[in-house]
């Protein structure tokens, strides 16, 4: 059975198609992540993320018809910001240490630009049409670098299947990243090698 999931709609307006303007919307998305950071979704508004891109707020709705939209694309670049992070963890045949190091690093990375943000995202931000369709598109990649992840460094092929393992530690990677994030704690080194640790002898004791 295919796991194919259809490619969600934009929820853009509009789509650049130009240097110039792609340069305005990556400016739009930027200022909308650290208001949304910074404020909330209660204090997050169209006229601030204007003022903070440093546009009219005629050009930001020339993208993005409302701020649910707006939020909508700021999902997305997350998700593309952490689909990027395992690409490169799971590209070439690096021993399981160094990849490892490469993937928690990768994580923390990618969730301490903004770690507010992140919090708002999971907690507050509301979803917007496309939501669903986006978040399954970005899941299935996720969980099948996981799987490839798991498939090249897992000791032995017996016990659980590559599909298990890999929910399990997607979901164990993932619940410490985001409490860490919640808690203002990805700096700390004793949680990255605690967490680089805890993956490598996972997979050498899967057997």
């Amino acid at each position: 059975m295919s796991t194919r999931i259809k490619k969600p709609g934009s929820p853009m307006r509009k789509e650049p198609s130009q240097a110039r303007s792609r340069a305005t919307v990556e400016a739009i998305i930027e200022a909308g992540a650290r208001v949304l950071g910074d404020r909330g979704w209660a204090g997050f508004t169209t006229n601030t993320v204007a003022v903070i891109a440093g546009i009219s707020i005629g050009s930001l709705y020339q993208y993005f018809p409302d701020k649910l939209s707006l939020v909508e694309a700021i999902r997305r670049h997350h998700f593309d910001e952490v689909l990027a992070v395992m690409r490169r963890a799971t590209a070439g045949a690096l021993p399981l240490a160094e990849s490892a190091e490469g993937l928690v690093q990768g994580m923390i990375d990618a969730h301490n630009v903004n770690p507010e943000l992140h919090r708002v995202l999971l907690d507050e931000a509301p979803g917007h049409d496309g939501s669903r369709l986006a978040h399954d598109a970005f899941l299935t990649e996720y969980h099948s670098h996981y799987r490839s992840f798991v498939a090249v460094h897992r000791n032995g092929h017996g016990g659980p299947a590559n599909d298990v393992l890999a929910q399990l530690l997607s979901g164990a990677v993932e619940g410490v990243i985001h409490s860490a994030a919640r808690k203002r704690a990805l700096g700390s080194p004793e949680l990255k090698q605690e967490l680089i640790r805890m993956i490598c002898s996972y997979l050498r004791s899967a057997d």
